[in-house]
């Protein structure tokens, strides 16, 4: 059976890698890791979007995570979860870029040379921009002025949709402490926007 005929069967409910595909991420296999990066690239490039409040800034950041995905493949145990190994290798890089007054960007370049594959824009096209742009630019604004800790916890809620057990795990805190810096945000984001819309 060739690999173009198991490459839909990659995941398994609901983002499990199967051993088999690990052998051939691991293996630097040029396909599977084209499914790998087109199945996540979304969720990273939005969870890092939200944080970073620029979209450049986050597209770039996008393209470290998969390239440093693609380095430490061999520490993924197969049969986990994907997303909360990728949201912690998104997390490190988000603060790690942060720490570093200049660092040095990522190269798209070397992505390619060294990988083969490559993250797509997220440019919103003119129709979809024109509908939503006044009150998303808002809610971007408003994140922007949370805390660093309530916006990534309010954004892995709401946007990313984890338990409070994973942000908790992510962010290093107890559970309790997840649900609390949640909640804060929440009331922060409806006073901020109690004329845009509801969060709920």
């Amino acid at each position: 059976m060739d690999s173009q005929t198991q490459q839909p069967d990659q995941l398994t409910a609901p983002d499990l890698l199967a051993p088999e595909v690990h052998a051939r991420l691991a293996a630097g296999d040029e396909a599977a890791w084209h499914e790998f990066v087109s199945t996540y690239e979304n969720r990273m490039y939005g969870y890092l979007y939200r944080l970073e409040g620029n979209s450049d800034d986050a597209l770039d950041l996008t393209q470290e995570v998969f390239y440093r995905a693609w380095r430490s493949i061999a520490t993924f145990h197969p049969g986990e979860r994907v997303l909360p190994w990728l949201y912690q290798v998104a997390r490190n890089t988000q603060i790690e870029s942060h720490r570093r007054k200049q660092h040095q960007r990522f190269s798209l370049d070397e992505a390619r040379e060294e990988v083969g594959f490559e993250v797509t824009s997220h440019a919103r096209t003119p129709v979809q921009a024109a509908e939503s742009e006044q009150a998303q630019d808002r809610v971007q604004r408003a994140l922007m002025k949370l805390a660093p800790e309530y916006r990534e916890a309010v954004v892995l809620r709401f946007v990313e949709d984890l338990p409070y057990e994973e942000i908790a795990r992510l962010q290093g805190i107890a559970t309790g402490t997840a649900k609390s810096r949640v909640f804060r945000a929440k009331e922060q984001l409806a006073e901020l926007l109690a004329d845009v819309a509801d969060i709920n």
